[in-house]
């Protein structure tokens, strides 16, 4: 659903990375609410006494699983204390995997008073993705909830596309993988995971280096930024771009962590090295006939 004030306006940048308490209780709302029609009978299933159906969600067995999971989080939960982030985005991804649509099916069991339930899990994933990226897309949060379950952030909208568009045939599968892992990475909500993809696409970096001559690194570079560029003063502002950034992986706790070097303090700094580096890598391997 599209509000009135999207229409008009358009919709938030979706840059926050903080899940504030107003969104908090929209997605418990948004997973109680399907607790309440029998969403998670499927995986947590309430049954009939005469042993012949399910008819709802057992709350008190979906409430073990959620903290077997999750130890630090309280469920049902507190208002007076919301979890972490991590914690709201780790539940959203366990609800998705055992969200399943009901149905009825059968007549009405009178004596009990309700339905017996079937279930069809793709619609329900579909649905509360709906709902959960609404909630996000809402209040601007950089997340998205995709069809394999699993929560990225969506990165700044400069490097959005290109990392979505790109493809990686570079011949080597060393290489390919580097970066597959880097991108993959590098759209994770955890921090962690991002700095491990500022990682490996500077090592991405170093083995691309040699990836025209590999018997000598410097001499595989030039015969690379040559290929990239043949007027001279874009030639001269790539090698200018590659040393610059070579000294970065090097300066900072990137590619080496003894002491000294510099460590990255926020994410605003991860991601602009992250684009910097991205946006030349893609430049040679589109420039030289390997994807990118």
């Amino acid at each position: 659903m599209v509000y009135f004030s999207e229409r008009e306006l358009g919709a938030r940048p979706r840059t926050r990375e903080d899940v504030p308490a107003n969104v908090w209780q929209g997605i418990v709302a948004a997973i109680q609410a399907r607790i309440g029609n029998g969403s998670f009978g499927a995986s947590f299933p309430e049954k009939c006494l005469d042993g012949y159906g399910i008819y709802g969600t057992d709350e008190q067995i979906m409430r073990q699983a959620i903290l077997g999971q999750f130890p630090d989080l309280q469920w049902p939960p507190n208002d007076q204390n919301p979890p972490n982030g991590y914690q709201v985005l780790d539940l959203v991804e366990f609800c998705h995997a055992h969200i399943a649509m009901p149905r009825s099916i059968g007549g009405w069991h009178d004596y009990y008073r309700h339905y017996h339930l079937a279930f069809d899990q793709c619609p329900g994933q579909e649905e509360f993705r709906t709902v959960i990226n609404q909630i996000f897309t809402r209040n601007g949060l950089a997340y998205d909830l995709q069809e394999n379950g699993e929560i990225v952030r969506l990165a700044p909208h400069v490097l959005r596309e290109g990392l979505a568009a790109a493809l990686f045939q570079t011949g080597d599968q060393q290489l390919d993988g580097l970066l597959e892992t880097a991108r993959h990475r590098f759209v994770s909500p955890d921090p962690a995971a991002r700095m491990d993809g500022l990682e490996k696409l500077w090592d991405a970096w170093e083995r691309l280096k040699t990836i025209e001559y590999p018997a000598d690194k410097k001499d595989s570079i030039t015969k690379l930024l040559d290929r990239a560029a043949t007027e001279p003063t874009f030639r001269q502002a790539l090698e200018i771009e590659a040393k610059a950034l070579t000294e970065i992986g090097n300066k900072y706790m990137i590619r080496h962590t003894e002491i000294g070097k510099v460590p990255i303090q926020t994410v605003e700094q991860m991601d602009y090295f992250f684009h910097r580096m991205f946006a030349l890598i893609s430049l040679l391997l589109r420039t030289t006939g390997r994807g990118g």
